[in-house]
C-alpha cells in the first residue's frame, strides 16, 4: 500500500509499505476513506531534523473495516468507522476517567509498528475499544464532517469538559484554529454564558462568532490579558481553553483565568 512518510527537514514522501494485517486478536484492519493533516503533523514537518529512518504520518482517519481479530466484538467487515487519534482499550482505569490518551494498553499511530493514518490502510490495535461505528455508508456526503470526530472536534470538547464549562460560566478560548473553533462550539453547547475568542484571522473569528463566540479579542500577550480583564470587570474568566501550544499562549491563559478558575490546555506544547 501507499503511505505518507516524514524524513525530517520538510522531506515528506509517499512510499510503498507492507499491507497491514491482523497481528493480534484485538486488531482490526481499516481501509482509509478520508484522512486529515493535523497541526501536530505540521509541527514536526517544520522542526524535525533530517533522518535516515522515516516516520509514518497521520492519526486522524475514518474508513471501512476490512478484517478483524477473533477478540474484536461489535465490529465486522464493511462497517464504516472513525478512529480517535490514540488507540485505547476503553476498559482500563485511565479510560474510565476519560483519559484515553493515557490508556495502560494504548498508544499512538505511526509508532512501534503501528501504521499511520495517512495511508491506504491501517492496522488498528485494541479495535473494539478504539473504533466507533458510524451509521452511514462509505459514500455518504457526511463523511468529511464526521472526520472531525477523529480529533479536532473531540479535542475542543474535551478541553471544555475538563475545564468544567457549563451554564453561568465565562470562557476564554485562545486560538482561532480548528481546535479553538471546536472549543467555541463545545462551550456554546455546554451552555457557557460568555465566550471570548482570542484570534487575529478575521475569516476564522467571523466563523467563531457564528459558532457562539460573544466577543473577539485580536490582542495577544499582556494586551490580550488586559482586554479579557476589561471585558470581565477585572476578574478574568472561569475557564481558559488554551488551543495553541506556545509559551505565549500558556502565559496568556494564566493571565486571563479568574481566581479559582481552570486553565485547560490542549494545544500541543511547542
Amino acid at each position: 500500500m501507499r503511505a505518507t512518510i516524514l524524513y525530517g527537514a520538510g522531506d515528506v514522501r509517499v512510499e510503498d509499505v507492507p499491507d497491514p494485517k491482523v497481528q493480534e486478536p484485538t486488531d482490526a484492519v481499516v481501509r482509509v476513506l478520508l484522512s486529515c493533516i493535523c497541526g501536530s503533523d505540521l509541527w514536526p514537518y517544520g522542526s524535525m531534523p533530517a533522518a535516515q529512518q522515516g516516520r509514518l504520518m497521520g492519526h486522524e482517519f475514518l474508513g471501512v473495516v476490512e478484517d478483524t481479530g477473533r477478540d474484536v466484538a461489535g465490529l465486522r467487515s464493511g462497517d464504516v468507522v472513525v478512529a480517535p487519534f490514540f488507540w485505547a482499550d476503553n476498559t482500563c482505569d485511565f479510560c474510565a476517567q476519560g483519559l484515553h490518551t493515557s490508556c495502560r494498553h494504548g498508544g499512538r499511530y505511526g509508532c512501534d509498528g503501528v501504521d499511520g493514518g495517512q495511508g491506504e490502510a491501517v492496522r488498528v490495535p485494541q479495535a473494539a475499544g478504539t473504533l466507533v461505528k458510524l451509521p452511514v455508508a462509505e459514500d455518504s456526503a457526511l463523511l468529511p464532517s464526521l472526520l472531525t470526530l477523529s480529533d479536532v472536534l473531540s479535542t475542543g470538547h474535551h478541553s471544555a469538559v475538563q475545564a468544567g464549562v457549563g451554564p453561568r460560566t465565562t470562557v476564554t478560548v485562545i486560538g482561532d484554529g480548528a481546535v479553538g473553533l471546536s472549543a467555541v462550539l463545545a462551550a456554546r453547547r455546554l451552555g457557557a454564558e460568555r465566550i471570548l475568542l482570542m484570534g487575529r484571522h478575521t475569516d476564522r473569528t467571523d466563523l467563531g462568532r457564528d459558532f457562539g463566540a460573544t466577543d473577539v479579542i485580536a490582542e495577544r500577550g499582556p494586551e490580550g490579558v488586559e482586554r479579557v480583564r476589561e471585558l470581565t470587570r477585572g476578574d478574568g474568566t472561569h475557564a481558559v481553553l488554551e488551543c495553541v501550544g506556545t509559551l505565549q499562549a500558556l502565559e496568556t491563559g494564566f493571565g486571563a483565568v479568574r481566581d479559582g478558575g481552570v486553565l485547560s490546555r490542549v494545544g500541543v506544547p511547542q
